[in-house]
């Protein structure tokens, strides 16, 4: 590329990216992509190349703003609650600037189109964690990002949705349609890794887009446990040919023998099996690895090196390491086959599994409980129970190994079989597939990546400082049949103590000093105050028509300390009294 290529291409992004990068004050320095493929991501993305670029841009600032502002590493040395108070502000960042960004760029949305968040991870507490350790602001199910028109045409529909008995997502979903109004569903985890952001180490956290041509099948929020195993496609196929049944519930020996018959010359040793690893995961795990033990693979483990030569971690993060599923060659010729297996979160398992279009692989998954006490097997099975059999109680005491169970916890089960029908899961089947969670077969997913940290799957490297005020970000692009691999290297575009406040939600700005009653107030706060309520404190908000109203006693002080409450409350009484039309929308309990 000649000098005048070269800056025709940085013009032409910074053009193309413009509402994101004059959101945040960057000046664009130097773009670089390394395609997978000759033509752009944009030209096989069922979005537009405008669209597209910003969405990559958007991911680039959501992983610069929260490695810089998001207090990453702070967490290291903290009690309990000093840790949680850190993941949660650096969750906080994140969603933020990621919603920031969305809001953005879907100025630029063809008219009748509106992006819809269906799944997002942040709220639920994982198993074994206490309440304050989950309700993490995030950007959960029915954020609506579009032309303010459309967006409120939407927005009343999931109104209808979530408080309407009876009101169907295909009625939802019909209704819109026959109105020309297209949703994009979009599945985001802002911050992904958040607990190693916190503890400072050096591979991991990233920020998680993906975008699909159809709104996912949920009709509420829903966040809970899957199951998912992640194989070649090349593995699925030959299993196939050979009639045999390969899918997240065949025995892991015939797994291991479909992967041997797949790869001539493999040798057990060399399949390498991610799952997540540690002590606390003996339960749900421990029969699993023993499967893959009893098979002679191995079961990798922290410090175990990618092709790449990067050290993985398997104390967390399901989502990245199904970019490296697939099979190489090392130094002597011998070959090596990568597969995941285990669990994940709603959000990850859908994203991971929907790679299955853009990734040669092929991924099954299986609904499990918001507990999760059980081994991945028993849970798969009482998942499937019918909450509303006279014999339910007999049965989750027999996937319980025939021992006593108290009424709570078999309530709780059918609570959580009722939850996931409620919100429209696709219960009932042996297995799931990304189809499922789709209202159409023929569906597109574009995936959008922004790395905070170095990347042991894919070798991307994480935010780096080149000078002062200067960085570079790596964020990956990818969709069916093409992928790319885009290095911005943005200038801020004010000093660091002043960018900080560019990258922070109003909110957080008056919590660390800033005087509301001394800014300038523009009418954009209204929208920007709503968004941040939604993000930040959705458990303690209940929504009537436009309205919305916060309650604090929903809140629990471990997820945010009283005194913080008092403050944000008075900041919102404040604009309540001295802008009343502006922020008409608002209640304060």
């Amino acid at each position: 590329m000649t000098d005048i290529e070269k800056r025709n291409a940085i013009a032409q992004w910074a053009f193309d990216t413009r509402p994101v990068l004059l959101r945040f004050h960057l000046w664009l320095e130097d773009v670089e992509v390394e395609r997978a493929q000759v033509d752009p991501v944009s030209a096989h993305s069922f979005a537009p190349r405008g669209i597209t670029r910003c969405l990559a841009m958007t991911a680039a600032t959501t992983a610069l703003g929260t490695k810089l502002f998001g207090g990453y590493g702070e967490g290291a040395g903290q009690d309990k609650h000093g840790y949680n108070q850190v993941k949660k502000a650096a969750d906080a960042i994140s969603a933020y600037v990621m919603s920031e960004g969305l809001w953005h760029l879907t100025r630029t949305l063809p008219e009748n189109h509106a992006i819809m968040v269906s799944l997002g991870e942040g709220l639920m507490p994982k198993a074994g964690e206490t309440p304050e350790m989950g309700a993490n602001p995030l950007l959960g199910f029915g954020r609506v990002y579009a032309r303010p028109e459309v967006a409120r045409t939407v927005d009343r529909r999931v109104g209808r949705l979530l408080n309407e008995k009876g009101h169907t997502f295909e009625q939802f979903h019909g209704w819109l349609k026959d109105r020309g109004i297209t949703i994009w569903g979009a599945a985001v985890d802002t911050l992904e890794n958040t607990s190693r952001f916190a503890e400072g180490k050096p591979t991991g956290p990233m920020a998680v887009f993906h975008l699909f041509d159809a709104p996912l099948r949920v009709s509420r929020p829903y966040e809970s446990y899957m199951g998912s195993l992640t194989v070649p496609r090349r593995v699925a196929e030959s299993a196939e040919r050979a009639s045999i049944l390969l899918d997240y519930r065949t025995p892991r020996a015939q797994v291991a023998e479909a992967v041997e018959a797949t790869y001539p010359g493999l040798k057990r040793g060399n399949i390498h099996v991610w799952t997540l690893r540690g002590k606390s995961r003996v339960a749900r795990l421990g029969k699993l690895w023993a499967e893959w033990q009893a098979a002679g693979v191995h079961l990798v483990e922290d410090g175990w090196k990618t092709p790449a030569g990067v050290p993985v971690f398997t104390d967390s993060g399901t989502y990245a390491p199904t970019f490296l599923v697939g099979s190489w060659k090392d130094g002597q010729g011998e070959p090596h086959v990568f597969l995941c297996d285990g669990y994940a979160a709603t959000a990850e398992a859908m994203q991971a599994s929907s790679l299955s279009e853009v990734l040669d692989v092929d991924c099954t998954m299986a609904m499990f409980s918001p507990s999760f006490d059980l081994p991945c097997a028993e849970e798969a099975r009482l998942m499937q129970l019918d909450p509303a059999a006279p014999d339910f109680e007999a049965q989750v005491r027999a996937i319980h190994g025939g021992q006593a169970l108290d009424a709570g916890k078999v309530r709780s089960y059918r609570e959580a079989i009722e939850e996931a029908a409620a919100s429209n899961m696709p219960t009932g089947r042996r297995v799931l597939r990304a189809d499922d969670f789709l209202p159409e077969k023929d569906w597109s997913v574009l995936s959008c990546l922004g790395y905070m940290c170095d990347d042991p799957y894919t070798g991307a490297k994480g935010v780096t400082e080149v000078s002062q005020g200067v960085y570079k970000v790596t964020t990956l692009l990818a969709t069916r049949q093409a992928s790319a691999r885009i290095t911005f290297t943005f200038r801020l575009m004010e000093p660091l103590a002043e960018a900080r406040h560019v990258f922070s939600p109003l909110l957080v700005r008056f919590l660390s000093g800033v005087d509301h009653t001394r800014r300038p107030v523009k009418i954009s706060d209204s929208g920007r105050i709503r968004n941040e309520l939604q993000t930040m404190f959705s458990q303690g908000l209940e929504h009537d028509g436009e309205r919305i109203r916060v309650h604090w006693d929903r809140i629990d002080d471990k997820v945010m300390p009283k005194e913080k409450q008092a403050a944000i409350r008075k900041v919102l009484e404040w604009y309540k009294l001295q802008h009343p039309v502006w922020f008409e929308w608002l209640d304060i309990g």
